[in-house]
């Protein structure tokens, strides 16, 4: 068995969603580490797309943020942010990376506010930026988060980005793209996806050291189980020594030795 963190294997887990040949919308941190790792091994001609207005760069370094040079760096593209939601509400992005403060059974998620007055929260957060374009727009939204009761809720204080609402064909009723929507949940405990009559998130994998009653322990809310419940995979030596030694080797992401 390859040694290795929590956040190793969820970057790993990420990357290996990626299809070669296909778009994605990352942020900077474990999404852009993530993308990075699939081009570097199975997907050779992923094309990545920044906030800010990279698209398709050379990503030889780590980016830290959506707006690093590095994410123009020898780029198909050098634009705005609004060369970049064109194309996502066209439907030609077929992948983005989200986060955020809250996430519900059916993947709403809020980077707004804690607490139901708007205008006097509890906390204020940074709010959409990109967030509701990509989550309206892209076909599949991905999340990568660590797995607690605060962050997985029953329902979320804002709706800062759409997942399926209230559930099975409110988000067409919404006006959104039919098709698009959650599609992968990827935390330290477990791998999650979105039953596809109730648009329910659904436990598809367990991580390695964790158990069922761990998983739905730290969540507040009924998780559907898969059938097909099984073990998630592990990284393999060499997909850790691409991202230890190509992708972050400051360990500035993936966390110290």
């Amino acid at each position: 068995m390859a040694d290795y963190n929590e956040m190793e294997l969820m970057i790993v887990v990420a990357a290996r969603e990626l299809e070669d040949g296909s778009s994605v919308g990352v942020g900077t941190g474990a999404p852009c580490a993530a993308a990075m790792l699939a081009q570097k091994t199975h997907a050779p001609n992923l094309l990545i797309l920044f906030e800010a207005g990279g698209v398709g760069p050379d990503l030889v370094r780590m980016p830290i943020s959506v707006g690093d040079s590095r994410t123009f760096y020898h780029g198909v593209r050098a634009g705005s942010m609004s060369d970049i939601m064109e194309p996502c509400a066209r439907g030609m992005v077929d992948y983005t990376f989200l986060g955020g403060a809250q996430i519900d059974s059916y993947g709403n998620m809020n980077s707004t506010v804690i607490g139901g007055d708007h205008d006097h929260p509890k906390v204020r957060l940074p709010g959409s930026g990109g967030a509701n374009d990509y989550a309206s727009y892209c076909w599949r939204t991905m999340v990568m988060t660590v797995h607690d009761r605060r962050r997985f809720v029953e329902k979320v204080d804002f709706i800062t980005s759409p997942g399926y609402l209230t559930g099975a064909g409110a988000r067409e009723a919404a006006g959104l793209p039919v098709g698009t929507g959650p599609y992968r949940v990827i935390t330290n405990m477990a791998v999650l996806g979105y039953d596809d009559a109730t648009r329910r998130m659904m436990v598809l994998s367990i991580n390695p050291g964790y158990t069922r009653e761990d998983v739905q322990n730290a969540t507040g809310f009924e998780l559907l189980w898969s059938p097909d419940l099984g073990a998630t995979d592990e990284p393999t030596a060499e997909e850790l020594r691409i991202l230890r030694e190509e992708i972050d080797p400051q360990r500035y992401f993936i966390g110290r030795a």
